[in-house]
């Protein structure tokens, strides 16, 4: 992902004040869906807001502070100039293909079936094409199945051996 520089504080405070609408002094899943957009007119993808918000929710409460906010901020900026580059037609999502490059960017050499499977799971307006918002839940998906697959690869080959309540327990222990 391309990193971009944090915007300056008083940016962040007043973009947080903003979305702070009953003034707790920290925002909630649905006041940040409020400012997120992904570039239609369909809203953010719930789920995927409530992914971010997770990996941010440093306490653990179901709400980001300010001290969080700037780098959940920035994340969602990397990952728009990241989604912004692989749509090469400039046309608010990617396609099959343009999923695929992503992914292999990321380091994910993923066959044809793995690859049309997600695309069929993340498209949510069933028109072959991925939106931004569905994008980041792929990714971060993606990242977290791969984080727990890693635990139990210790050879690290691609391989693992499974009982079934231990494949139980790693897909239900994912964010």
């Amino acid at each position: 992902m391309a990193q971009e520089q944090m915007p300056p504080r008083e940016f962040l405070w007043d973009m947080f004040q903003k979305l702070d609408k009953d003034r707790s002094g920290s925002i909630t899943a649905s006041e940040l869906q409020t400012a997120l957009s992904n570039g239609t007119w369909t809203p953010f993808n719930p789920e995927t807001v409530r992914l971010m918000m997770a990996m941010f929710d440093k306490s653990n409460k179901g709400t980001i502070t300010f001290d969080d906010f700037g780098a959940l901020w920035k994340y969602i900026t990397d990952w728009q100039n990241c989604f912004r580059s692989f749509d090469k037609d400039n046309s608010g999502n990617i396609d099959r293909n343009e999923l695929r490059a992503a992914l292999q960017t990321f380091g994910y050499n993923l066959n044809d079936a793995t690859v049309a499977t997600m695309l069929q799971k993340f498209d949510r307006l069933g028109k072959g094409t991925v939106l931004f918002d569905d994008f980041i839940q792929c990714c971060i998906m993606l990242n977290n199945l791969t984080t727990a697959f890693r635990q139990f690869d210790t050879d690290q080959d691609g391989v693992v051996t499974l009982h079934y309540e231990q494949f139980v327990g790693l897909v239900f222990s994912i964010k």
